[in-house]
C-alpha cells in the first residue's frame, strides 16, 4: 500500500508540473524574428540615406524613428553595448535633421549604418 501511495503521489506531483510548466511547451521565439528587427533597422537607415540625398527630408525624421524602434527588437547579447550606441546616434541624427544639420546627420547615419553592419555579421557567424 505504501508503494502504490508513493506512485501516486509521484505521478500526480509530474502531472501537475507538467501543467504548470508552459514554458516548456511554448513556442521559442525565433530567429526570424531577430533577422527581420535588424533588417527593417538597416532599410529604415537606408531609406532615411536616401531621403537625405535627395533633399526630402520631410520623412527623414520618421524613417530614422522607425529604425531606432526596430533596433529595440534585434536582442542579441554580444552586440547589446554595441546596438544601445549605435541607436544613440541614431537618435543624434534624427535631431541633426531636426536643426537642419543635414552634414552632421549623413555622417552619424553613416556611422550607425557600419555599427548595425557589423552587428548584423556578427549575429549571422553565430547562427
Amino acid at each position: 500500500m505504501k508503494v502504490l501511495n508513493k506512485i501516486l503521489i509521484s505521478l500526480a506531483m509530474a502531472a501537475f508540473m507538467s501543467v504548470i510548466s508552459t514554458t516548456a511547451f511554448a513556442a521559442p521565439s525565433g530567429e526570424a524574428e531577430v533577422k527581420a528587427a535588424i533588417e527593417a533597422t538597416l532599410s529604415g537607415i537606408k531609406a532615411a540615406q536616401a531621403a537625405s540625398k535627395s533633399g526630402d527630408l520631410s520623412g527623414i525624421s520618421k524613417d530614422i524613428l522607425d529604425a531606432a524602434n526596430a533596433s529595440k527588437e534585434f536582442r542579441f547579447e554580444i552586440t547589446e553595448r554595441q546596438r544601445q550606441k549605435a541607436t544613440k546616434i541614431l537618435k543624434a541624427a534624427r535631431k541633426s535633421f531636426e536643426t537642419g544639420d543635414t552634414e552632421a546627420g549623413d555622417a552619424q547615419l553613416a556611422e550607425s549604418l557600419k555599427l548595425f553592419t557589423e552587428m548584423k555579421d556578427k549575429y549571422d557567424l553565430t547562427h
